[in-house]
């Protein structure tokens, strides 16, 4: 069996957004410029609405097909014009062999965006030896180790006025999710006032959800190390579970600085690329959880392989949620010690999943494996049509 072609196309097809209440963006690295921070974050429109999603397939001379998305523009540029002319004719099931060239073939490649382009390709692979085996991918990585996995909600997009966000995170925790993870609004730019409210935040969240209930906060690479390090210390009473991307990840130094300013547990992860970034996170003792995305850090291969090395240092990998599928499937093969969650980012999961014919929500907080072949990405073909985008 030998690739015979790498399709890019977009899939069309009408969806709803559900009715979701005004909300808040997090706070982001532009933000001390004034001409950004005044930018706000917008929900859909609650009704129907045509949406186009970008698809990689992998197409084979024995007619199996392997396939991933949604993913970007920018991803679908350096497959079309990189990956592509290499890919054709190799042998898809040779997953390590592709995966250890591609990180070879481009000089200025083994990070950013060039490798969020072969992680898709890695993904799509997996999908289709899963495929030509019949078999999921999580049991051709050595699981199941678990019929299901927890997936914490993650809030992106909720109002974080305290009193909203009470009324729901308690609605969530109702649920059955054991845990939560809420992101921050202010940042430098925001002074005195903006630090206020995000402890404001924190306070009423651990107040409303209780002392033990897993409750984590993101900042999203939007502070710099002194305005992270007084944070830390004013929220390190409310027992948090992490504190997510206070800093840009390349800032290791930065990172082990304020580690050692509070108790605060530190995570970081979904921008960075490969085991070897990883390493250097964990052997300078910078980071309590790896966050690495399966869509962007190399696939689903690269993530296995991170897995292993957070196991070494026994710090735990939670991967970053853009998508689901890929991370599910890498979780449901690893210990629970190295994997103990899923994230699942509650208003962006209906639109990710929207044109696809099986979809995955949590039941009580728990995401069931999936027991289709591959990934389980299938697209609901009855009301979705395909404009080819290769060329």
């Amino acid at each position: 069996m030998k690739i015979a072609d790498v399709v890019l196309f977009k899939a069309s097809g009408t969806w709803q957004s559900p009715p979701f209440p005004p909300g808040d963006r997090q706070s982001q690295a532009t933000d001390i410029y004034p001409e950004f921070n005044a930018r706000g974050w917008q929900p859909g429109p609650g009704v129907p609405q045509q949406i186009s999603e970008i698809y990689v397939e992998i197409q084979t001379d024995s007619g199996l097909s392997g396939l991933f998305g949604p993913i970007e523009e920018y991803q679908a540029d350096v497959i079309r014009s990189l990956l592509r002319p290499y890919l054709i004719g190799r042998d898809p099931l040779a997953i390590e062999l592709l995966h250890d060239q591609m990180l070879r073939l481009h000089r200025h490649g083994r990070s950013g965006i060039f490798m969020t382009g072969v992680s898709p390709i890695d993904c799509a692979l997996w999908d289709l030896k899963g495929k030509a085996l019949g078999q999921p991918i999580y049991r051709l990585l050595g699981g199941p180790t678990r019929p299901a996995v927890p997936a914490y909600a993650s809030m992106l997009g909720y109002s974080i006025d305290p009193d909203e966000a009470v009324s729901v995170a308690l609605d969530f925790k109702a649920r059955g999710f054991s845990a939560q993870k809420w992101f921050f609004r202010y940042g430098p730019g925001d002074g005195e006032s903006g630090k206020a409210r995000n402890v404001a935040l924190v306070k009423a969240l651990r107040e409303a959800l209780g002392p033990f209930y897993p409750l984590m906060f993101d900042a999203y690479m939007g502070w710099d190390l002194s305005y992270a390090s007084e944070m830390v210390r004013a929220m390190e009473p409310f027992n948090l579970t992490w504190l997510e991307e206070p800093l840009a990840p390349e800032r290791v130094g930065a990172f082990r600085r304020l580690g050692k300013a509070s108790r605060v547990p530190l995570a970081t992860g979904e921008h960075v690329y490969t085991r070897w970034q990883v390493k250097e996170l964990l052997v300078n003792d910078a980071i309590d959880v790896i966050q690495t995305d399966p869509d962007w850090t190399g696939g689903i291969s690269e993530l296995v392989k991170i897995c292993t090395l957070g196991s070494a240092f026994e710090v735990p990998v939670v991967a970053h949620g853009h998508s689901l599928l890929a991370a599910l499937h890498v979780a449901g093969a690893q210990s629970p010690s190295t994997v103990p969650y899923v994230e699942f980012l509650y208003r962006h999961q209906a639109r990710k999943q929207a044109l696809h014919k099986h979809q995955f929500y949590p039941e009580n907080g728990n995401l069931t494996l999936p027991d289709l072949p591959g990934l389980g990405l299938v697209l609901d073909e009855d009301r979705v049509t395909r404009e080819d985008m290769t060329v």
